[in-house]
């Protein structure tokens, strides 16, 4: 007997009624990103390796899933890394490209190699598939979509104003109330590594100060010290652990710890010209905040650090994060271009509106009616009536066999389909049709003349 099939770890099939959700979060963030006049790209769903290592930090460039070289290319394989034990070596060599990991690289190699096409300051949205070779768990997938939102050519912080807007936006637009959007400063972090001696140690130091709320206080601490952090530095940033108060007590706490850092003190600048904006502006839903434990991870934000948390009751990890770039595209040759952007993650949006029951009952896969089947002259006037039918947005279909009425019934009911038009020997003779309503099972006949008036 034949094995049944399956798919790899981290990956799904959709249902129509799924993809019909999918559909309704995207159509809601394109929306958005076109009323806040950011214009569409695509890039390849892979990359070359070189594009894409380096980009995300040691711990990101692990789970960037990696095309096994083919043919002659093969024979370029380091067997002397093998030999040695160094893994990670023999597997670059035998890769030469891989599954994009995220889409800001990407866009920043876009912008580079289209510079001089492009007109600056450059807003784009792109909204694809990544991949990363995560575990999987719940909201964490290795095949998911990324809606991303752009600025390049500009490093004013209306821009971070702007998102914070923009972010707001969407969820309000999609009825989910509670979401906190959370802010740091990549300024900030490297202050505090400045003033506890740890300025060599930034990169591992918020790394370990980001999974505060997954491993505790301890965790961080022991992860610190593993990677040469001294016990001297982690006693000075203890305040950190305990990090609380209003927004005005949060700053107050940092000038006092920062007061010795230019560069921190430019990133709390920085952080109250957004509060102080948003504060004017106002926002509809979400909430705007300061969390200094924000890192996120990545080694390439230099400024703002954006991350969205679902409405408090859902377990569920960030809903959307991004953040300010102003050194990524120099890695490509292009110097002093700055960049900032936001990303939703869609996967997750959608199992946070599914818990909530958010979804509207207008999102669905449904048919609006069934022309039932009862031979060839038959269909045929069911499929004039589809015609008009769809002329006017409705959505129609003739049940395509010749088969007993009752069958094609059932067919309707499975599929929840709310109107079923019958076209029989004396309909046909009459030029009329009959509408049933599957609801309620009344039923209507019409001259075919007149079908839009029967729903």
């Amino acid at each position: 007997m034949a094995q049944k099939p399956s798919i790899p770890r981290g990956t799904r099939d959709f249902s129509p009624i799924e993809v019909a959700k999918r559909n309704y979060i995207f159509n809601i963030i394109k929306s958005a990103f076109q009323n806040f006049g950011f214009q569409p790209i695509e890039t390849p769903s892979f990359e070359n390796l070189e594009t894409l290592t380096g980009k995300y930090g040691e711990e990101g460039d692990k789970l960037i899933f990696k095309i096994l070289n083919s043919g002659d290319k093969v024979k370029k394989a380091d067997l002397k890394a093998l030999e040695d034990g160094n893994l990670a070596r023999f597997s670059n060599s035998l890769s030469e490209k891989a599954l994009r990991y995220d889409l800001t690289v990407p866009f920043a190699r876009y912008v580079v190699q289209h510079q001089n096409d492009i007109t600056f300051p450059f807003k784009r949205y792109q909204i694809q598939p990544v991949w990363r070779a995560d575990r999987p768990a719940n909201g964490r997938f290795r095949e998911f979509f990324q809606c991303d939102a752009d600025v390049v050519g500009s490093k004013s912080l209306w821009q971070e104003v702007e998102f914070v807007q923009l972010y707001d936006k969407v969820f309000s637009n999609l009825g989910l109330n509670g979401v906190t959007i959370k802010i740091n400063n990549r300024k900030i972090l490297s202050g505090i590594a400045e003033v506890i001696g740890a300025k060599d140690k930034l990169i591992d130091f918020t790394v370990a100060l980001d999974k505060l709320d997954k491993i505790g206080e301890d965790g961080v601490k022991n992860e610190m010290l593993t990677k040469g952090i001294s016990a001297e530095a982690i006693e000075k940033v203890q305040p950190l652990f305990s990090f609380s108060g209003n927004l005005d007590e949060k700053l107050a706490q940092l000038k006092g710890l920062l007061s010795s850092s230019e560069e921190g003190m430019q990133g709390i600048s920085e952080l109250e010209f957004v509060f102080d904006a948003i504060n004017v502006l106002g926002l509809e839903t979400a909430t705007l905040d300061l969390d200094i434990t924000l890192a996120r991870g990545l080694n390439y934000y230099t400024g703002a650090i954006f991350e969205v948390a679902a409405p408090e009751g859902v377990k569920m990890g960030s809903i959307g994060g991004g953040g300010r770039y102003d050194d990524l595209t120099g890695i490509f040759g292009l110097k002093d271009v700055s960049g900032v952007g936001i990303s939703f993650g869609l996967d997750r949006i959608y199992l946070v509106l599914e818990a909530l029951d958010l979804f509207p009952e207008t999102v669905s896969d449904k048919v609006d009616v069934l022309c039932v089947n009862f031979g060839e002259k038959e269909a045929l006037a069911s499929m004039r009536l589809i015609k008009v039918l769809r002329e006017a947005g409705k959505s129609a279909e003739l049940f395509p066999d010749n088969k007993n009425m009752k069958k094609q019934m059932n067919y309707a009911n499975k599929r929840n389909i709310p109107y079923v038009i019958i076209i029989g020997g004396n309909e046909l003779e009459n030029n009329t049709c009959v509408v049933k309503n599957m609801k309620n099972g009344t039923q209507l006949e019409v001259p075919f003349d007149e079908v839009l008036t029967a729903f």
